[in-house]
């Protein structure tokens, strides 16, 4: 499992520059002469390039080594953090977060599918568990670090330092990342038969409608407590911290359940019912947010281990094809999210509604899990059957 550690290290980057932008939306807006709608757009840009990458890359080079993958995709991450610490407009800036997208859509597929391999079956909860964990406490220790520096230098120093943590994590990958066995190379045919699979397909959508909720949402994090809470911007990384703790907490603890229960179908369906309930009190509890903060955190990023789990087990065959569409669904669903709700706002809804809507997201993908689960085979998380036929 240590050899998993050094994926875990480039994933806690991915964490932290993913989610930071969200508390620095205001800050951008403001050294870039555009309104915060527009600049939550590099949000969009960044999860959109994610989404296209991940499934391209690991479908195309399926047979090239993936250490030489993973290290390259850090490169091009890093790469594209640098740019958008010089960027000089929007137009730019957008370039440069869809960079970073791509680097990052391509590392996150692979890592995940080489720390599983590393760990082994036995272990491979646990494995998955740490490389989530990895981007989770980027998040909670990365983000409000980050405005914390942007608010007393700039946010081009906050770039900055995420652009060095991904050059440290590189030349760790670089040097100490064993050689991981590649897959043969996945015919078209069967990279585009992923999409149409029945039992693949219901998993990457449930995955899709949370992300559109849960990470889509946190975009604009700071105008919804600004709204229902009258929580200043300068007041915000608190909030940040709490859904971050969360965060950790989740992925920590999903990782044991998956590998000792079992149960997964069970499990994404607490799980998802949990993160409903919880954004939807958001706008009822204002500045008093912190238990829903911390709930919304553990249920969204402990969501993702036992969905990457079922897709490893149900088509073990072609693990790196399925895990890269999944992750292409969670960051498609977050640029979805971030865009409409980019959009809602700039029409004029008011933030505090956005909560309600996204609750309502996730509530279609709840029934989505429960109507896939009642008419297809289940699977325990160790691979074997647990149920043999359809429930009529």
């Amino acid at each position: 499992m240590r050899k998993v550690w050094l994926l875990m290290l480039g994933a806690f980057t991915l964490g932290l520059d993913a989610y930071v932008m969200a508390g620095l939306l205001p800050v951008v807006a403001d050294d870039l002469g555009t309104t915060v709608s527009l600049a939550g757009q590099m949000v969009t840009v960044f999860t959109l390039a994610y989404a296209v990458s991940a499934p391209l890359v690991a479908g195309l080079l399926s047979g090239v080594r993936p250490r030489l993958l993973i290290v390259a995709a850090l490169a091009v991450f890093t790469l594209g953090n640098a740019l958008t610490a010089l960027a000089p407009g929007l137009a730019v800036l957008l370039a440069a977060r869809a960079v970073a997208g791509a680097g990052a859509g391509v590392y996150s597929a692979l890592s995940t599918a080489a720390a599983a391999s590393l760990a082994g079956p036995e272990r491979r909860g646990r494995a998955l568990a740490l490389v989530m964990g990895g981007m989770s406490s980027g998040t909670v220790l990365g983000v409000p670090l980050g405005v914390l520096l942007a608010g007393h230098t700039s946010w081009r120093a906050t770039m900055w330092l995420v652009t060095g943590l991904g050059a440290v994590a590189l030349l760790g990958l670089a040097v100490g990342l064993p050689e991981v066995p590649a897959e043969p190379p996945v015919p078209v045919r069967a990279r585009l038969g992923a999409l149409a699979d029945r039992k693949v397909l219901p998993i990457v959508g449930v995955s899709f409608l949370g992300a559109v909720a849960s990470l889509g949402l946190y975009t604009y994090l700071a105008p919804v407590l600004a709204s229902s809470g009258g929580v200043g911007e300068g007041e915000v990384a608190p909030y940040l911290w709490a859904w971050g703790i969360g965060g950790v907490l989740g992925s920590v603890v999903a990782g044991p359940l998956v590998d000792r229960a079992g149960r997964v179908v069970a499990l994404v369906t607490g799980i998802v019912s949990t993160l409903t309930v919880a954004i939807a009190v958001l706008p009822l509890l204002g500045a008093a947010a912190y238990p829903a903060l911390v709930v919304w955190g553990a249920a969204g990023w402990a969501f993702q281990v036992p969905q990457q789990h079922r897709l490893l087990a149900l088509r073990a065959e072609r693990g790196t094809v399925a895990l890269a569409l999944n992750n292409s669904a969670l960051y498609l669903g977050s640029a979805v999210g971030s865009g409409v709700a980019g959009l809602a706002l700039a029409a004029g809804l008011a933030p505090r509604a956005l909560p309600w809507a996204a609750a309502g997201v996730a509530l279609a993908g709840l029934v989505l899990h429960v109507s896939a689960a009642r008419g297809s085979v289940y699977l325990r998380a160790g691979g074997g059957w647990s149920r043999s036929s359809p429930r009529p």
